[in-house]
């Protein structure tokens, strides 16, 4: 599964946990890369889609960075610190259930690939 590739390289990237009792239906699978990383998420996502396998960036994050956002009054509580980090290294793998075993593990050997070369 992309979890339990994902977290063989933990040390990389923070994954999703959902809050205790919940049991979600995925319709993304969301990765964000650690600032501490020697990758970013454009290489990632660059490398992956020239696999053929789709991403998307999260639709999130740091509002306040979007141009639409920018005139609206608002407050401000703390830093963003987190916001700006999903602003800048979040994306999304889609999980559907269109997807068979063989799709997926194409999906996670080329997860692989890349890591073996950014270790």
């Amino acid at each position: 599964t992309l979890k339990d590739t994902f977290s063989d390289y933990k040390k990389y990237f923070i994954l999703p946990e959902p809050i205790k009792g919940a049991e979600p239906s995925w319709f993304g699978f969301h990765v964000t890369i650690k600032g501490t990383a020697n990758f970013t998420r454009k290489e990632m996502t660059e490398w992956l889609e020239s696999k053929k396998i789709g991403t998307r960036l999260l639709f999130g994050g740091n509002l306040l960075l979007q141009p639409a956002f920018q005139h609206i009054p608002h407050k401000v509580f703390g830093t963003l610190e987190n916001s700006d980090a999903i602003t800048a290294n979040t994306f999304w793998l889609g999980v559907h259930q269109g997807v068979g075993e063989a799709q997926m593990e194409y999906v996670v050997s080329n997860i692989r690939e890349f890591m073996r070369t950014h270790k």
